[in-house]
This record gives structure tokens, sequence and C-alpha cells, in this order.
């Protein structure tokens, strides 16, 4: 694949955000590595931190991050709000064109938001990762692919890989949709939205790296049928009831279209 030149003869703008919840052993990497990237692509660029109420010694290292990186910005939650809260947090405090997220526990690699920038065209919306491998403890990797083919099924999704928190997504879009919840399926949540509007979607391939610090938050045992209820609960509002589609009158905002 072609290198990308120092600077786009077109630069993006660009927020770039990461979650992060008891993520110290990986963010500052993932600054790092972000900045670095951002830097030989565009002027306008910010990163975002949205440090969730972690509990270990996270905060501290990104306030000491901030004193050497002009373009990082921190948002602190004091208190919990959950994977979805946290992404809904980045998406408002985001104030470029393109919005670029992914977790702040390494297990994608920033540098190949490279790779989602030379997919972009004028007409696309979003462009969404897809792991070329996962590479997560067996039973993780086995739930994932249940939730794969059940999200596909159930919502109606075309995309190889609706659990791929690899993002690249146009302001334009964002501002269309409304995100609700809190937990993990804000996800599913975001891409039945965006492919209502309908949204256009590219995929590109990306890595997929062993967790090397921290554990998951959304995909274990004692979580699974807090999941279930509140996929049941978006399934119902969004494929069945369709409220998102409704208008002020009760009209349909937008048809459906599958990316």
């Amino acid at each position: 694949m072609p290198s990308v030149p120092d600077k786009l003869l077109d630069p993006p703008s660009i927020s770039a955000f990461f979650p992060c919840y008891n993520d110290g052993g990986t963010i500052a990497s993932m600054i790092a590595l972000t900045d670095l990237t951002l830097r030989q692509l565009t002027d306008d660029y910010e990163i975002l931190v949205i440090d969730d109420g972690s509990s270990d010694h996270a905060r501290e290292l990104l306030d000491e991050l901030k004193l050497h990186y002009p373009q990082l910005r921190l948002v602190y939650h004091e208190k919990n709000r959950g994977y979805g809260g946290a992404l809904r947090s980045g998406f408002a405090n985001s104030t470029k064109e393109l919005v670029f997220y992914t977790d702040g526990d390494m297990q994608y690699d920033p540098t190949e938001l490279r790779d989602l920038l030379r997919a972009l065209r004028p007409e696309t919306d979003v462009v969404n990762g897809y792991k070329i491998q996962r590479h997560d403890p067996v039973h993780r990797i086995l739930i994932g692919r249940i939730y794969h083919h059940l999200m596909k099924f159930a919502f109606g999704f075309g995309l190889r890989d609706v659990d791929c928190d690899f993002r690249l997504i146009r302001r334009r879009a964002l501002e269309r949709i409304h995100l609700e919840y809190d937990s993990g399926v804000i996800c599913v949540e975001m891409i039945k939205k965006l492919t209502d509007l309908p949204a256009r979607f590219a995929e590109v391939p990306v890595h997929h790296f062993h967790r090397a610090y921290g554990t998951s938050q959304f995909f274990n045992f004692k979580r699974l049928f807090t999941v279930a209820v509140n996929l049941f609960g978006l399934w119902w509002k969004l494929v069945v009831r369709k409220e998102h589609l409704q208008g002020p009158a009760g009209q349909p905002a937008a048809s459906p279209r599958k990316p």
C-alpha cells in the first residue's frame, strides 16, 4: 500500500479520542502514537481522552502528558458512566470535521488511522475497521462470534465486523443521530442509526492485538445477562418500533439502507 505524504494535499480536520477506564498502562502510548501520526498528516487536529472514573494511575499520567502534548484535551468523569457514556462524551466534546475513536487499551494500532483516511471519499460518511484476526482469550472469541452473527441477523447489518471499535465518522453524520445508551451496546445503536440515515460506509482491515493491560468491561460472563436485556430493548426500539425514524409528526425521518 502506498505511503501517505507528510502532509496531505487536502489535510483533514480531525478529532481523535479514546475512552479510558483504568488504562494507565497503555494510554500514554496511544496518545504518543496518535499525535505522531496526525502531525504527519495535518495541522488541524486534537486528541481527547475521556477518563471514565479511572481508579488506577491513569489520571496522574494524563495530567503529566497534557504538559507535553498541546493538542491533548482531557475530559474527566468523576463517576463511571459506562462505555457508552464515555463515547457520548467523546462525540460531544470533539470539535473537528472528522471524528476518530478507538479504545485506550492498545488492542488496536492508532497509526492505522492512516488506512481509514485512505479509504475516505467525499461521499463516505463512516470508515469502519474490521479485525483481520481477533487476539483474545478463547471464550471472548467465541462470545464475539456469536454476538456478531446475532447482531447481523437481528439488526440487518451488512458490515463485516460490528464489534470493531476503530472508526472514522464525519461530524455531519453524527449530528443527525441521537445516542442514548451508556453501556457497550451503544456501538450497535450507533451503527443501526447511521445505517438508517442512510449513511455511506467503507470498510478497512485492521490489526487486533492481545490485551497487555487491564480487563474487558463488556464481554464477560457476569455482564452477559445485562447486555442481552439491553440489546433486546434496543432491538425493540430500533427494529420493531423504529422510534429513531419517526419525525415530529410521527412520519419516517429517513429510509433504511444497508451499508
